[in-house]
Parts: C-alpha cells; structure tokens; sequence
C-alpha cells in the first residue's frame, strides 16, 4: 500500500508566451500613460464567500504573477489606484468600503469583481445585504462570475487601462 500518492488537481490550462508578453506591454504601457507608474490595488471584501478571493489570489502565483504586469497588491487604501471589491454590500460593511473610497487618493476606480459585488448576487435577499458596490461607491468596472477567473480579472483592468488611456 502506497503512504504518499500525487495529488488529483486539474492541470493549469496553458497560456501562450507570446499572450503573455503582449497582455504585459498593453497594460504597462496603459498604466504608464495613464499614472506614469505601476497600478496599486486595493482589495475590500464587503462581505463575500471567499470564493473571489482564491481568485484574486491566484493572480499572485508564479502561473498568473501580477506584478509581471506592473499590477500590485497593496495594504492601505491610501497607495491605491483600484479597490478592488469583492462581495455583496453588507450593512455592517458599507462605511468601511465608503472610507475606503475616501482615503484612496485621486486618480481611482472601483472594479466590482464577481456576481456579488455587481448587484448582491446569490446573497441580494438576505436581510444583511443593500445589494451592489455601485450603491455606495460610483463602480468603474464589473467583472462577472461566480467567481471570475484569475484571467478574466487580467482582462478586465488592462480594459480598464486601456480605456482610460485614450
């Protein structure tokens, strides 16, 4: 009988090198023009599952690397550009996303990521929940899913660079 045996994860799906480099220089090249530095993101969970945040997660792994983009983390919203939120809008959440909003310096967005931070998803009846980031905060950009997918995240802010580039 075998102690050890290999765990039956499902292989990463492969991404193309040359998807990669063009992906990193678009959204450097946005975030140069737009700020003329790298992106800082904020995270604030209004009261999710914590299924977008193994999402979000995810984009710091050697297989997505965010900062490879010029995308980082960051602890206070204070040295953000993006929050980045996840989760219905809960009553007992909704002054810190609004401080949140407060104390991050001009130029910002809000991307509402997942089902959930759009319009209160699974969770819009239940008596805790107000519903979508958009009721306190203005929302830049949506990514849907339930969660979405470390790549459509990707997508989505160099969208968003993108856009507010032009």
């Amino acid at each position: 009988m075998k102690a050890w045996r290999r765990p039956r994860a499902e292989p990463a799906e492969p991404v193309p090198a040359d998807t990669i480099e063009s992906l990193m220089a678009r959204l450097d090249a946005a975030a140069q023009v737009r700020l003329g530095r790298t992106l800082a993101i904020r995270h604030v969970n209004t009261g999710s599952c914590n299924g977008c945040e193994l999402e979000l997660r995810a984009l710091s792994n050697v297989l997505y690397d965010l900062e490879r983009f010029g995308l980082r983390f960051v602890d206070t919203p204070r040295h953000a550009d993006i929050l980045l939120v996840t989760g219905p809008l809960t009553r007992n959440l909704r002054v810190a996303l609004e401080q949140a909003w407060d104390a991050t310096p001009d130029p910002k967005w809000v991307i509402a990521v997942g089902d959930c931070a759009i319009d209160g998803g699974l969770f819009k009846e239940s008596y805790a929940v107000l519903g979508g980031t958009g009721l306190s905060v203005p929302v830049d950009l949506t990514i849907s899913g339930c969660p979405p997918s470390p790549t459509q995240v990707l997508a989505g802010l160099r969208a968003l660079l993108e856009v507010n580039a032009r």
